[in-house]
């Protein structure tokens, strides 16, 4: 599907573009621009949600930062390996992966966040204005796809923007590392290169009211946070189900079992904190009260790039029978993600283009711990979607 004005080119820049998701999108995205593949999985070509003036997949111009240097050709020749591409796919599109390998950048890491963090900031936010320029692209999406971050402690800095900028001007040496992490220096270089902005991720991002501040000032939107690829999807069409049957939930708890470099990443207990919290959430908010039981995530690098949730449910329904359910969800998460990513891609330029700034809460359809919404109900947050792309529409 092509733009009605096929001249104009969307930038999408994944923060973490040689990992498994972003090379799964990347690889999609040129697949299905060529119809070697159907459009399974992706939201914005089903009949509810297309919009012949969003992006089409043959307007995507892709790039990125990443602090590995897998090439992506050979990120894909793994996923082929590991089940996760079709066999053969990735020599179809080898000329499209080495474009887009050579088009990203170093990026920055946790470990390696420099104290003078304004000049980081002001080379992303260089390295932004000049892709855009470079390709004639008439707007740029930036997309967090990069591994989970643990949250910082809070900081003054991040209440207001003049605060934080003042503070970027003149670090304090005492204290130590700059004011942001690593997903909150992206976020802030998209904004000030009037990007739009989508943390597909748990870490911190665009989520500081200074940011906010920011994606104000510069009339651009942003959306997040924590893609909603698994278990948590379940839980979101499940959920309703028992409140509007007025059926009262005790507990639920959830293992998942995760491989890949997701899975090792959020092995680390800081990091995990960031995904657990995201997960519960829709639980507490959906049903109105706390409930007992944990999210467990447990690393088992046999699994790859797969992972399985098992959740049990214990419920109380008349006469005060106690009842239970459960279920067991397996899937690829690259694979679930990636069609996500490129949705998010075409949403945002379309919003982007049709003026909208701030958060988007219509596009909490895609999150585990939507932005500036409360709403977790599957149904309900399909409909506000497909209510903004009309909207999109008619302008």
């Amino acid at each position: 599907m092509t733009s009605p004005d096929s001249d104009e080119r969307t930038g999408v820049w994944l923060i973490g573009a040689r990992g498994s998701v972003a090379t799964t999108a990347i690889t999609g995205a040129a697949a299905l621009r060529d119809r070697l593949i159907p459009p399974t999985g992706c939201v914005t070509e089903s009949p509810e949600l297309m919009d012949p003036a969003m992006p089409g997949f043959d307007r995507l111009v892709f790039a990125g930062h990443d602090i590995t240097d897998t090439p992506l050709p050979k990120r894909a020749e793994q996923l082929e390996a590991g089940g996760v591409l079709p066999r053969g796919l990735r020599e179809l599109v080898h000329t499209d992966l080495a474009a887009v390998d050579n088009r990203i950048r170093p990026g920055i890491g946790a470990a390696e966040t420099p104290h003078d963090q304004l000049e980081a900031v002001e080379r992303l936010t260089e390295q932004l204005c000049s892709f855009r320029e470079l390709y004639a692209l008439s707007r740029v999406v930036v997309l967090n796809v990069a591994a989970t971050e643990a949250h910082p402690p809070p900081r003054r800095e991040h209440a207001d923007l003049e605060d934080l900028e003042n503070c970027l001007r003149r670090p304090d040496p005492s204290e130590g590392a700059g004011p942001l992490p690593p997903s909150s220096l992206y976020a802030y270089a998209a904004l000030r290169a009037g990007c739009s902005y989508a943390d597909f991720t748990p870490s911190v991002g665009a989520r500081l009211p200074a940011l906010d501040q920011l994606a104000a000032e510069q009339r651009v939107p942003y959306a997040g946070s924590d893609g909603k690829t698994g278990e948590t999807l379940v839980k979101s069409a499940l959920l309703p189900m028992f409140s509007s049957r007025a059926l009262h939930v005790r507990s639920w708890s959830g293992t998942n079992l995760l491989g890949g470099g997701d899975g090792r990443n959020l092995a680390d207990p800081h990091n995990v904190t960031s995904k657990t919290t995201s997960k519960q959430r829709a639980i507490d908010e959906s049903l109105g009260h706390p409930v007992d039981g944990e999210v467990h995530i447990d690393y088992v690098p046999a699994l790859g790039e797969w992972k399985t949730a098992w959740d049990h449910i214990s419920f109380e329904g008349f006469l005060g029978n106690a009842m239970s359910m459960q279920f067991t969800w397996q899937g690829c998460d690259s694979a679930l993600a990636a069609p996500l990513v490129l949705d998010l891609a075409r949403l945002l330029a379309r919003a982007h283009e049709r003026r909208h700034s701030g958060p988007l809460p219509q596009l909490g359809f895609f999150f585990k711990d939507p932005v500036a919404s409360e709403e977790h109900r599957l149904v309900a947050q399909f409909e506000t979607l497909r209510s903004f792309v009309e909207q999109l529409k008619e302008g």
